[in-house]
């Protein structure tokens, strides 16, 4: 991943957000500077996506405060993809806690391709993480309902709860992705022939397409990942959507997974928990200060938005989001 930040000054990781000037200031910096680079590609397996602006481009910033920042086409709408999996995934913690989910699911980085058969095989069915397909799809699996309606409406509310508003489907993302999701149809498949799913495939994957075609913006995702950031608290509406654990153990995976075979690199150049969808959302999370959600369609060979990435790193950077960076303590006073 070429961020290209070369000059960008560090700031620690330490205290809260600067002033809002400073904010509004830094989020026009990295608007600028990302807005410059026009590599990548849209995503076409869906056929749908291909018809994205590739130029479109949308930044916002929302901390745990509720103050919100937006720049571009932050009110662009586009399908959440893969950003799904972290919400959808906090919202199973919630309801069947850490320790089952640890073992039902898994939190270990494949280091392989997002929808990877392969990596369901090496590791005798087990799905490993919940940001790859294969670990989504369980996921989807153990949510509680007696049906997959029931299953559904769980997800529908709970990442509208995040978001602080009612999200619904894009109907025409939904009907392009469930006559393509032949893959995942047979990931499906071949997690119930390891017993990993016990109910019925075809109905999880519905659920699972309908969750990734939910619409939402760039905003949207700031303030859902701002949620976690916040211990589960909307910074918005004020409500709880998922306690401060389930929050914190989200955020864990999101660091270690969130942007599939490139999470190593993203962790090493921006250094906070994120997710990215290959309609060209990204959603970086800074604990205990906010979030900056993005939407540029233009995707790198792993599925994550260039833009996307270089805005978070510029962030992270000139507003000290990343939580592996410290400023010295100075000497005591009375220090011998």
């Amino acid at each position: 991943m070429d961020v290209d930040v070369a000059g960008i000054a560090q700031s620690s990781h330490t205290g809260r957000l600067p002033q809002s000037d400073r904010v509004a200031t830094a989020l026009r910096a990295a608007f600028e500077h990302a807005m410059r680079h026009r590599e990548g590609e849209v995503a076409d397996y869906i056929p749908v996506l291909a018809e994205a602006d590739p130029e479109a481009f949308g930044l916002s910033l929302v901390d745990a405060g509720g103050r919100a920042y937006d720049l571009g086409d932050s009110r662009a709408a586009f399908s959440i993809q893969s950003i799904s999996k972290a919400f959808v995934y906090a919202l199973l913690c919630e309801a069947i806690g850490h320790e089952t989910a640890l073992e039902r699911v898994g939190v270990n980085n494949t280091g392989m391709p997002f929808n990877s058969v392969v990596a369901i095989e090496l590791n005798d069915g087990h799905p490993m993480n919940p940001m790859v397909n294969a670990g989504a799809i369980a996921t989807t699996a153990l949510l509680p309902g007696d049906s997959p309606a029931q299953q559904w409406e769980l997800v529908r509310e709970g990442l509208s709860a995040f978001a602080g508003r009612p999200l619904d489907v894009d109907d025409v993302v939904y009907t392009s992705e469930t006559a393509t999701n032949h893959r995942n149809r047979a990931i499906a498949r071949l997690l119930e022939s390891y017993g990993r799913i016990d109910r019925d495939p075809e109905g999880v994957v519905d659920v699972y397409t309908k969750q990734c075609a939910l619409r939402v913006d760039a905003h949207d995702l700031a303030v859902m990942g701002a949620t976690l950031a916040d211990g589960g608290v909307n910074p918005v509406t004020r409500a709880r959507v998922v306690g401060a654990d389930v929050a914190r153990d989200t955020l864990a995976v999101l660091a270690a997974s969130g942007l599939y075979e490139r999470s190593g690199e993203w962790l090493f150049e921006i250094g906070l928990p994120g997710k990215s969808g290959v309609a060209g959302g990204v959603v970086t999370i800074a604990p205990g200060k906010g979030a900056v959600g993005s939407y540029s369609p233009r995707l790198d060979p792993a599925g994550n938005s260039v833009r996307g990435q270089i805005a978070a790193a510029h962030l992270s950077r000139t507003l000290g989001l990343n939580v592996f960076a410290s400023a010295p303590i100075p000497p005591s006073e009375d220090a011998s």
